[in-house]
């Protein structure tokens, strides 16, 4: 008998409590998720890692050896001084002078990077003064670049999404979830078309060092605004045209950032979507509920007062009498 009713009284905990529950399950889900990449990236990188360490030191034994004038410490102090310009976008190689990483269209692009919070990291301000611009500029940038992402976005989602849905559902009568489905794969597939599959091909082609995989991978990191800066279009050698590359570049994330969304907005307003949503969410409070709490608060204060007296020449006196439809819920316990 007792244990039934404990599992009784659990089962109907769980119910109870059932968003609560499933948001537990989301946050060790997510929580496994992060502990599984960084096993898979460890497993993968580390070996890679450690002969391209094992190279470095072999290379650097070996230009010691061949030039015994030059001592470790010199040597550290020049590589140190050479990687600290290169975090900055300088580089010392003959090849690489020619390229400036602050002319205008190479600051236009920067300024892109910054207000889409992709972030590169390839080229950074100097200058303290750089710096605070940068900040200052980013406070005021973000915010306004969701503000116009967002406007953008709602007057591209009646047009591309919530018109062609209802037209299909209506002209044709078919079901409108299922024609939100369709459209939704229809649509990302366009997207990754034209955004992703294409301009790889096209980066692959224009810059000499990129097969598809890694123009592919730029444009997937670069879309998604993770922006980790190991690839970086218009940094090659002589490249031709920069300045006109640059500024197509810059276009194609601003307009490739607006698809994506886009496409993010299409799939949230999908019904299954939205109902795998609300078993994360705190149920709201409903009108009904809301009725029902005042009027049980208000039944309370009416009992209170019918109770309450005073005294007055020696002689109780009621405030208000007590009516006969409230008289059985006075008796109640759960009122007193």
């Amino acid at each position: 008998m007792l244990p039934s009713l404990a599992g009784n009284s659990c089962v109907r905990m769980i119910q109870n409590h059932k968003s609560t529950w499933y948001f537990a399950s989301l946050v060790l889900g997510y929580v496994l998720y992060l502990v599984f990449g960084a096993v898979v990236f460890s497993s993968v990188e580390l070996p890679y890692e450690d002969i391209l360490r094992q190279e470095l030191r072999a290379i650097k034994k070996q230009f010691l050896q061949e030039n015994e004038c030059l001592s470790e410490e010199r040597l550290e102090r020049f590589l140190k001084k050479a990687l600290d310009a290169s975090n900055y976008g300088v580089s010392i190689l003959n090849n690489a002078s020619a390229n400036w990483n602050w002319d205008f269209t190479s600051a236009l692009f920067f300024a892109s990077t910054v207000l889409s919070t992709t972030g590169y990291g390839h080229t950074a301000p100097l200058s303290d003064g750089g710096k605070a611009f940068c900040i200052l500029y980013s406070v005021i940038g973000i915010p306004f670049t969701l503000l116009f992402l967002t406007a953008v976005v709602q007057r591209i989602m009646v047009f591309s999404t919530r018109r062609p849905v209802m037209y299909i559902h209506r002209r044709w009568g078919l079901s409108k979830p299922v024609v939100a489905i369709v459209h939704a794969a229809v649509l990302a597939a366009l997207a990754v078309s034209c955004f992703f599959l294409i301009p790889a091909a096209i980066f692959s082609a224009l810059e000499e060092n990129w097969n598809f995989l890694e123009s592919f991978y730029f444009c997937f990191i670069s879309l998604s605004t993770i922006g980790l800066g190991d690839y970086v279009p218009g940094e090659a050698t002589n490249q031709k045209f920069r300045e006109l590359y640059k500024v197509g570049i810059t276009v194609y994330l601003i307009l490739g950032l607006i698809v994506m969304l886009v496409v993010l907005e299409t799939f949230c307003e999908l019904q299954q979507l939205k109902q795998l949503r609300k078993m994360f969410y705190l149920k709201k409070e409903k009108p009904q509920d809301r009725l029902a709490i005042l009027e049980h608060d208000h039944l309370s204060f009416t009992t209170v007062s019918n109770r309450a007296t005073v005294y007055s020449d020696g002689k109780i006196q009621s405030f208000v009498g007590v009516p006969t439809q409230l008289s059985s819920l006075s008796d109640d316990p759960m009122i007193q």
